[in-house]
């Protein structure tokens, strides 16, 4: 399955807080890198560099430059899982996405009573999040591999 990176943000040490669509956080730390991939030495010698990490268009992975790059089944299977509060939640646009569904059929799952709000689903501002669990129970696996 394809782990789509939501949000990174450097941490101390050289780690990376990674969040993925499906809901899920991970720590990846790249020193192991540094005697692995010559290019990743930047950091050592400039460390503001490390600060510039953003997720690749597309959630594909992460990026610093055109040099540096971190794939997402990289930082998935070597990054450590951690629990954060938000563990498990998604947005509408990711949930539609890795099920193949339309955002109305989650609002009419809602409307219907299928998704209870409060509960399922809750709405931060003018964005949904639906847990993953209430997406499983609902619909099955997830549609895209």
């Amino acid at each position: 399955m394809f782990h789509k990176v939501k949000n990174v943000s450097p941490l101390t040490d050289f780690r990376l807080s990674v969040q993925f669509c499906e809901g899920v956080t991970k720590i990846y730390d790249v020193k192991p890198l540094f005697a692995k991939i010559s290019a990743f030495q930047q950091f050592k010698e400039t460390p503001e560099l490390f600060g510039c990490v953003s997720v690749d268009v597309g959630g594909y992975g992460v990026i610093w430059d055109d040099d540096l790059d971190l794939s997402c089944d990289e930082l998935w299977e070597n990054g450590v899982q951690v629990e954060t509060p938000f563990d498990g939640l998604m947005a509408f646009s990711d949930a539609s996405a890795l099920w193949g569904l339309h955002e109305s059929t989650l609002r009419k799952a809602i409307a219907y009573g299928k998704l209870v709000n409060g509960v399922d689903v809750c709405k931060f501002g003018k964005q949904w999040v639906v847990s993953v669990d209430a997406m499983v129970r609902e619909y099955g696996a997830a549609a895209v591999e």
